[in-house]
């Protein structure tokens, strides 16, 4: 993504209606069972993972109320229902490269449904690394420039937290670091009060892939689809779209 056209995605995202707010909020809520059941706690003081995803989800909206109820269910579950954490690769129409990141409670049911999205819309699932060696993955934040905000005083401030990259363009700066760094450089952006618009650890793909208009439509129509299913946490491409 670059230019106009990332923003005009994120604040697609961000007006989504009712209903794709509670598929989003599902799949969060999900991050956060598995944050909670794998870190043995409720508490993101303590759960350095649950923190990062209770980051997230304020960036996307949440609710206090759901995340809490989100944790007070993952603890009194005692493992009723467990999900897998499943990857895969492979690519999709006009030539695409994917990574979709599942969690399933029905490993079978979840590959099937994939597959199915995947070969109807002209393109292929493939095998571990098929199209990972494309994609790095980062820490990633963004946020919106204010009047507020000194950027000069902000990019020093996040390379010295260990930031890698520090992107400044069409009212939005990005800020880039290795996922070891990620946690930290949270914290730095609560401490310092800075709201972010995204936070979290994806997949950036290192070369991206120019569209026509018509392919664009039919890309997104793919990735509309991956994305609306139950068990798809996430997916990332080089489409430029």
């Amino acid at each position: 993504m670059s230019g106009h056209s990332k923003w005009a995605n994120i604040r697609r995202k961000k007006e989504a209606t009712d209903s794709k707010k509670a598929n989003i909020f599902s799949k969060l809520g999900k991050e956060i069972t598995i944050a909670v059941k794998t870190g043995n706690s409720g508490d993101p003081v303590v759960n350095r993972k649950l923190k990062d995803v209770i980051a997230k989800a304020k960036a996307q909206n949440m609710p206090n109320d759901n995340i809490n109820r989100c944790i007070q269910k993952a603890l009194g579950e005692n493992g009723s229902t467990n999900y897998e954490e499943i990857v895969y690769e492979g690519f999709g129409p006009c030539g695409i490269s994917v990574i979709v990141e599942a969690l399933t409670d029905n490993k079978n049911r979840a590959a099937a449904d994939i597959r199915c999205i995947f070969t109807k819309s002209g393109g292929s699932l493939g095998q571990t690394g098929t199209v990972g060696y494309m994609f790095e993955k980062k820490g990633y934040f963004l946020i919106e420039k204010t009047d507020n905000l000194d950027e000069d005083e902000l990019m020093l401030e996040v390379l010295d937290e260990g930031a890698d990259d520090f992107i400044s363009e069409d009212g939005y700066v990005e800020v880039l670091c290795s996922p070891e760094n990620f946690s930290k450089l949270l914290e730095f952006f609560q401490n310092k009060g800075i709201k972010l618009e995204e936070s979290e650890v994806k997949q950036i793909a290192n070369i991206k892939k120019d569209l026509t208009d018509e392919e664009e439509e039919k890309v997104q129509n793919f990735l509309d689809k991956l994305e609306d299913n139950d068990d798809v946490q996430n997916v990332w491409h080089n489409a430029n779209i």
